[in-house]
């Protein structure tokens, strides 16, 4: 786990992510899910969509988020880890994507302690393409009495 535990107050903040978006992520994408929207895959067909090119699928993005809090919380995450996203603006090949979070709520009991965050992703114009709100449920030695 990448974070102390005792050291989270209200407004810490967590080591940002950067990710590259690249054609070939998107494609990767399509061929992994399945997903071959050609809003995603053919430039040509995102054009006449009325798009500059074509777009990053939303839930590859949101992978970025998963990474960010696995890397913050570990397998805390991947087991007693939720949110809730918006999305907000497309991804786009050539955007650089920034993760960045911070903490919002703390409850602690019953040996566990349930953490609120923040999580912003943005590309490189300081635009938000996802914003989530996100619980995970850790747990602590603290004694339960």
């Amino acid at each position: 786990m990448a974070i102390d535990l005792n050291g989270l107050s209200i407004d810490t903040s967590f080591p940002e992510l950067r990710r590259q978006v690249t054609q070939e992520h998107v494609n990767l994408y399509a061929e992994a899910s399945k997903d071959f929207n050609p809003i995603h895959i053919d430039p040509e067909f995102a054009r006449q969509a009325g798009l500059d090119g074509t777009i990053a699928h939303g839930m590859l993005i949101l992978a970025y988020v998963s990474e960010f809090m696995t890397s913050s919380f570990g397998q805390s995450w991947l087991t007693g880890g939720n949110l809730i996203a918006r999305f907000k603006t497309p991804a786009r090949p050539g955007d650089t994507i920034t993760v960045s979070g911070k903490v919002t709520g703390l409850q602690r009991g019953n040996g566990t302690l349930l953490v609120d965050c923040d999580i912003l992703c943005q590309n490189q114009r300081d635009e938000p393409v996802i914003i989530c709100e996100t619980k995970v449920r850790v747990k602590t030695d603290e004694d339960s009495s």
